[in-house]
């Protein structure tokens, strides 16, 4: 199993990149979101990745962070749902929105993803609902955040507020806006920065 693989872009195709890992090029399928995010061409990208092994043919799918993984392992799992259609489905929903809205059994939301019917959407309901939590949901979502806020290079105060923000339920863009908007200083406690981003989200 190849559990990542760390190489230069070498050139983007209709869903799959080719990766340049050394006197090797490697065509690695992934969602069009992780694609629109992938740095230019001659740069280097980890991605993290499934070998998906058929009869006549082996194939790589890549992803930017592990929560995808995690979600497209989940999503092969369900009957009738391939690699391809997995993808597919993560290209329009992140990890965090899937998992609530199984939860949730939302199944019009599942159903915005491409070639995913309302039919479908319940079958994916029905056999996923079960090997989620809503503790665990939450607990990625902070993680995924937490990510999102070191690249942003926030104090620990900082942090928490966001991470709170995530919590309520607000996205993590629009937390780490709201966080810099409110312009914390280091005297500035968590619940402090917290109150002046949640005026800066009433205001907007």
């Amino acid at each position: 199993m190849i559990a990542f693989v760390k190489g230069e872009v070498v050139r983007l195709l209709d869903g799959a990149v080719i990766l340049d890992l050394g006197q090797v090029g490697c065509r690695i399928f992934l969602s069009g979101r992780d694609l629109a995010a992938l740095p230019g061409t001659g740069k280097k990208v980890k991605l993290h990745t499934y070998l998906n092994v058929k009869e006549d043919a082996m194939q790589l799918f890549g992803f930017l962070n592990e929560q995808d993984l995690e979600v497209f392992r989940l999503l092969i799992g369900v009957s009738g749902i391939g690699p391809k259609a997995a993808l597919g489905i993560l290209g329009s929903l992140t990890a965090d929105d899937l998992r609530f809205a199984v939860l949730a059994e939302d199944a019009k939301t599942l159903a915005r993803a491409p070639g995913i019917g309302l039919k479908t959407a319940r079958k994916m309901i029905l056999e996923l609902k079960d090997k989620l939590s809503l503790e665990e949901a939450f607990e990625k979502k902070i993680e995924g955040v937490g990510q999102e806020v070191k690249s942003a290079g926030f104090n620990e105060s900082c942090q928490e507020a966001v991470e709170a923000l995530a919590a309520l339920g607000y996205s993590a863009s629009d937390a780490l806006k709201a966080v810099r908007a409110s312009e914390p200083d280091e005297t500035m406690s968590t619940e402090d920065i917290l109150k002046a981003a949640l005026k800066q989200m009433a205001r907007s």
